[in-house]
């Protein structure tokens, strides 16, 4: 092996100082780190299945050379004048000027006098790629090391060298500086690759786009890990420290600084190997204490017979057990794939919140049987507010050196843009539409997923814009070989086909798969649609279900109306679900209903640990083994018909598109328990849709015109369930059901222009197809400045929803600030006020800020004056506050608000006198 000059040892990759120490790391040695991490998880962190993507056509041995050389070479562009005279963080010109001085003692003369008026032009990971590609990398490779920022060049730098000569190499004219720099940079590239095995650049082999993104991803993590001095900025816990200025490469031991660092970052948590599910009732009653249902065991057991399953699409009905079916198959699939994650996406934080504790209990099973602690993640914005959650997270704090004797525990290293890397997963579904958005640091994104048996729950509830993001996310996955799961009781046949072939795209290159002919008019209920290789397997020969008979109603939409029909419907006792299309008619209608009667109302414009409550206690209450009163109207908007396993007597419902009807229709009757005498056959109520054609402007402003007519027009007076299901929705979703009707003509043609518009609206900011290109130069293009830094702004993008703020809601009474809750701000115990603080947020209605950038500035200036303080807090810079008066409202852009804890947000125009 050989030795490197003082001149290349001397070189620094970090310095800074601390408590008066000055510290350093020379370049060398972040280097051969980053070497050592990146190595490690080739080999020990990835799954099978991802180092089979990585590795492409390569061999094992190739594969493991070229991830040693992107850890080894990744910061080459610190190897250069325009970084090496870079000032310190804080400044330390005494820290500083002994670098030069160290860096001139060994042939860098005139450094310390060099100014570089363009030394931004060459950040270290742009100089890092010309270096490298000047001296003969290919640059299928080269773009990862410009890449290793987050970002990939959108071209090649071929230019930078020559139009920046002095960034490089000191002068612009040929000098002895310029030979030495030369030199200790070649002499660099050189050390790492005999350290690698390889004898010449040109040996280092090319790769194609997913090779690259998994290894850009890869490359990342690996910089981070070998960042990092210390574990969670636990001194306690040492990774990768930085050293005494006065210490020299040659005082470090590489070997044993990697295998301490490495011991303490993987101390958390073990990896799951799952294994062979071969006994099917076994399995359930091992994981859920119930032998499955006909319709479990036959989708479990043709998973299990397949021999490379990819895609599956499960169609069954609500109340089903869809999820045990999901979790057997996240088993199976994770055997068959070698992966060793889940990720389980829903529509909302409510059902993200509600699957928590399912999973989780699965998790445990799984844990317990292998003996092995599993990491968990709630990956949504308000997941600080789940009770379960926040148990992990301070069971982790408690614990020492992941001595928990839990075997589902949290691991904090996995946090912000890391989170997507913790093994198994649970959030909003936004967290893997990311997947196709031009965005910073997606290589993460991808790296994560991509390790991970992938679940979607509730995949009726997406519309046109967030289904173009699915498809473009499902290519990838099918790219990378990650089995999927899709989950819905309501699927549009046109909509399954286009996830089969989106997927079969992404794995094959193409749409076609062998398959019956029929395959896309199938609408047999319940179905099972899987791609097994290039064959489309299809199952429907279920044991008959036990059919449940609906009478449906149809009713005015008046409030007084609805409330006085549904106090009737409950004067011998029972539980009535009242499901409206927004949160001003369930305000409006819980407000009518009588003194002495119990009422709940949920929908999205309550305080966040208000709503975390509510959907606590409406689950105490009717939920599985909920205490049910004696009476209770539950009122509240599309949120309740989301994956909560809750339980009605009697339904009113506004009128929707048919499978959310059916999807609500899922909470009448769901369980199997004594009912009310009056209520033992289920009744549905649909309002607002007495005359056809007759909807009210704010349910034609939420759902498509066509979609309600075609609803209105197939919904009979009785609903068999489960046998209706798909034929019902087939009925309004499919163009050639259409009838001969000017209304419905007119509305077919505005609902066909705002589908093609939201789609291009999606495609916009979208990333690729996976096999368009080989060399990710320009993958993300112009990225959003914006969604960059704020993955909130960024997961708005992947839903088609006008832009609206989040605030932190706080009372001012004579004697100071209050949380609406009733505790006064500075009452609250210091160390936790904060966090306390920044858990009361709510967001505004978009109607009352039709300019953001007014709005912002405004609540800006409030925050500002009253509580500057916050700037310096982690918990709160950025915050906007909007400040109630004792009776709880404020004046705000022309509207008048107000809030209780009964009613949420409420929101009036103001009268202006006119």
């Amino acid at each position: 092996m050989m030795n490197l000059s003082n001149a290349a040892k001397v070189l620094w990759g970090k310095k800074k100082t601390d408590n008066g120490q000055q510290l350093w790391l020379p370049l060398v040695a972040h280097l051969i780190d980053t070497k050592n991490v990146i190595n490690w998880l080739f080999n020990h962190w990835i799954s099978d299945g991802q180092r089979e993507v990585i590795c492409g056509n390569l061999s094992e041995e190739k594969a493991q050379q070229l991830v040693n050389f992107l850890g080894y070479s990744h910061d080459l562009g610190k190897a250069t004048p325009a970084f090496q005279i870079k000032e310190s963080y804080n400044q330390d010109k005494s820290l500083d000027k002994e670098v030069v001085e160290k860096l001139i003692r060994n042939g860098f003369d005139g450094l310390d006098s060099l100014v570089l008026a363009s030394a931004k032009e060459s950040p270290h990971n742009r100089a890092g790629e010309a270096l490298l590609e000047e001296f003969g990398l290919n640059k299928s490779v080269g773009a990862i090391i410009g890449g290793h920022h987050g970002k990939p060049e959108n071209i090649a730098p071929r230019n930078q060298i020559r139009d920046y000569c002095s960034n490089y190499r000191q002068t612009t004219n040929e000098s002895e500086a310029q030979k030495h720099w030369q030199k200790v940079q070649k002499e660099l590239v050189d050390y790492g690759l005999r350290l690698i095995g390889f004898t010449d650049l040109k040996e280092v082999p090319k790769v194609n786009q997913q090779q690259a993104v998994l290894l850009t991803g890869l490359l990342i993590m690996a910089d981070w890990i070998a960042s990092s001095e210390y574990l969670n900025d636990d001194m306690s816990k040492p990774m990768f420290p930085t050293i005494d200025i006065n210490q020299s490469f040659d005082d470090l031991d590489m070997n044993a600084r990697y295998r301490r660092a490495i011991k303490t970052w993987k101390a958390h948590e073990d990896t799951w190997e799952p294994e062979r599910v071969t006994d099917i009732p076994g399995h359930y009653q091992k994981r859920w204490g119930f032998y499955p249902r006909p319709v479990q065991e036959k989708i479990s057991e043709i998973i299990g017979e397949a021999t490379d399953p990819g895609i599956v699409v499960i169609e069954a009905p609500m109340g089903i057990g869809k999820t045990e079916i999901a979790l057997t198959a996240a088993e199976q699939l994770a055997f068959y794939s070698g992966r060793t994650g889940l990720y389980m996406g829903l529509p909302t934080q409510a059902t993200s919140n509600a699957m928590f504790t399912r999973i989780k209990n699965w998790l445990e099973s799984v844990g317990n049987e292998e003996g092995k602690k599993l990491s968990i993640k709630l990956m949504h914005g308000k997941a600080q507010f789940n009770k379960e959650y926040t148990n992990l997270i301070k069971a982790e704090n408690i614990a020492s050196d992941g001595d928990s004797s839990e075997s589902v525990v949290i691991n904090s290293w996995f946090s912000g843009k890391k989170s997507v890397l913790d093994e198994f997963t649970v959030g909003t579904v936004d967290n893997l539409l990311l997947m196709g958005l031009k965005q910073k640091h997606l290589f993460l994104k991808h790296l994560g997923f991509s390790n991970k048996v992938v679940v979607i729950d509730e995949v009726h509830a997406y519309d046109a814009y967030m289904s173009s993001y699915l498809d473009k996310v499902l290519e990838w996955l099918g790219a990378y070989h990650v089995p999927v799961v899709i989950l819905s009781a309501t699927l549009p046949k046109k909509r399954r086909n286009e996830l089969l072939q989106a997927y079969s795209l992404g794995k094959f290159g193409t749409k076609k798969f062998e398959a019956a002919s029929n395959w896309q008019e199938n609408q047999t209920y319940p179905l099972m649609s899987m791609l097994d290789n290039k064959n489309l397997v299809q199952v429907s020969d279920f044991e008959k279900q036990e059919v449940k008979d609906i009478d449906v109603f149809r009713m005015t939409d008046d409030e007084q109306e609805v409330i006085n029909f549904a106090v009737s419907k409950i004067e011998d006792g029972g539980i009535a679900g009242i499901i409206v299309n927004t949160v001003k008619r369930a305000q409006a209608l819980v407000e009518l209903v009588p003194d002495g009667i119990q009422t709940m109302l949920l929908h999205s414009a309550f305080l966040a640990p208000d709503r975390s409550a509510l959907e606590d206690e409406l689950q105490g209450k009717i939920g599985k083994r909920g205490s049910r009163p004696e009476k209770l109207i539950v009122i509240g908007t599309q949120v309740l018909e989301q994956s909560l396993d809750i339980d009605f007597d009697v339904m009113f419902t506004d009128i929707a598109p048919m499978d959310l009807i059916l999807q609500r229709v899922g909470r009448l009757h769901r369980h199997n328990i004594e009912r009310p005498k009056k209520l033992e056959v289920p009744q549905l109520y649909v309002m607002g849709a007495t005359e056809y054609g007759s909807y009210s402007s704010a349910n034609e402003a939420i759902y498509a015109r066509y979609l309600l007519l075609k609803t209105d027009h197939f919904l009979s007076d009785k609903i068999t369930l489960p046998d209706d299901i798909s034929p019902l929705v087939q009925s309004v979703y499919d163009k050639n059901t259409d009838y001969q009707d000017d209304e419905l003509a007119k509305a077919r043609s505005v609902f066909d222009a705002d589908k093609e518009k939201s789609e291009e609206k999606a495609g916009k900011f979208q990333i690729e197809d996976p096999k368009s290109r080989r060399i990710i130069h320009g993958w993300l293009g112009m990225a959003q400045l914006g969604i960059d830094k704020d993955e909130v702004r960024a997961q708005a993008t992947v839903r088609d929803i006008k832009e609206t703020i989040e605030v932190i809601l706080l009372q001012k009474r004579k004697d100071g600030y209050y949380l609406l809750d009733g505790r006064k701000v500075s009452d609250l115990e210091e160390k936790n006020r904060d966090k306390i603080i920044a858990q009361q947020v709510i967001r505004l209605p978009v109607v009352v800020t039709p300019n953001i950038g007014k709005s912002i500035n405004y609540l800006e200036g409030i925050t500002i004056d009253k509580f500057r303080a916050w700037q310096q807090s982690i918990w709160l810079k950025g915050a906007l506050a909007l400040v109630l008066d004792e009776q709880q409202k404020t004046d705000f852009n022309g509207w008048n608000l107000s809030y209780s804890p009964k009613l949420g947000l409420r929101y009036e125009k103001q009268d202006n006198g006119c």
